[in-house]
């Protein structure tokens, strides 16, 4: 930590998303209405799991701590990135890069376990139907919870005790909308090897760990159900298929960037949009247009 005082950049100008006057307004638009969806979007899943009695299970429990996740993930990055578009010169401050780093890693990796913890709720369901509820108890679901945040703290960490020692005395802008762990070690003052292989090794086997790890189970489950149904796999498919699409897209920017993280190219930051904006705004409509109960709870507040 005594290094940061003797760092010579106190803040990083961010390039952003575009230069065009007519594609910012474009921009601004859209990322505010995606923005707004999210907070109504998930905000409103989580009031039906909490209101309605339907709804109070493993698998709601899970969705509801996800769609609150969603909002924090999306906090990190939009509501800044909309006001730096009416902005001609962009910065963040040194201290404010560090926190968005960690608050990005650790709400990322809560996720991921998350993501992890709906597999084994829905794995748990359709081949263990008969012991669902003693596996699946409160105990064990507040514990991925945990364990969740416990991986995120560790997993930001981690990286950030590198980072936050490295020297930076020349360089400053960012070619992104938000600050990561990739493109503020390209711009350190010292050799960048061990701190991107500290990235490369933990974010990379960390998102390609889970998405296998996702895949694995998911083909289980099918497997499972073609024995079981000689060979109908419709409904299986109508379950999973929601939990499947979240899963894609959320892993593809993170593998894109963290697998082989270095160099980074400009494209980076347009996938990762996938992760901050459209993602956190599509798990509302694809968890609840392809969901019979949480169809069944609209309902029952439109009566």
């Amino acid at each position: 930590m005594d290094q940061i005082n003797n760092t010579v950049v106190f803040e990083f100008v961010l390039l952003g998303l575009s230069s065009s006057w007519k594609t910012t307004i474009f921009l601004i638009y859209v990322f505010s209405l995606l923005y707004l969806s999210i907070i109504l979007g998930n905000i409103f899943i989580v009031f039906l799991v909490i209101t309605d009695t339907h709804l109070q299970s493993p698998m709601y429990f899970f969705l509801a701590n996800l769609s609150l996740i969603d909002v924090g993930l999306s906090s990190t990055t939009i509501p800044k990135m909309i006001s730096d578009l009416l902005k001609e010169r962009k910065v963040i401050s040194f201290h404010s890069c560090m926190t968005q780093m960690c608050s990005i890693h650790i709400i990322g990796g809560v996720e991921m376990v998350l993501l992890i913890a709906m597999a084994f709720d829905r794995y748990t369901a359709i081949c263990k139907p008969l012991r669902y509820l003693s596996i699946m108890s409160p105990k064990t679901c507040i514990s991925f919870v945990i364990a969740g945040w416990v991986t995120g703290v560790i997993h930001a960490l981690s990286q950030f005790s590198f980072v936050i020692n490295l020297p930076f005395c020349g360089p400053n802008k960012v070619d992104s909308f938000y600050c990561d762990f990739p493109r503020i070690i390209q711009l350190a003052c010292a050799d960048r090897d061990k701190f991107e292989f500290v990235v490369a090794t933990n974010s990379g086997f960390m998102s390609m760990g889970t998405f296998f790890l996702l895949l694995l189970s998911y083909v289980f489950i099918l497997v499972t159900v073609w024995k079981r149904s000689s060979g109908n796999l419709s409904k299986a498919f109508v379950t999973l298929s929601a939990h499947i699409t979240v899963v894609v897209l959320f892993f593809t920017p993170c593998m894109f960037l963290y697998v082989w993280p270095f160099p980074t190219s400009s494209t980076d930051k347009y996938l990762f949009i996938v992760d901050f904006a459209v993602t956190p705004a599509l798990n509302p409509v694809i968890y609840t247009l392809r969901n019979k109960d949480m169809k069944e709870a609209i309902k029952k507040l439109n009566k």
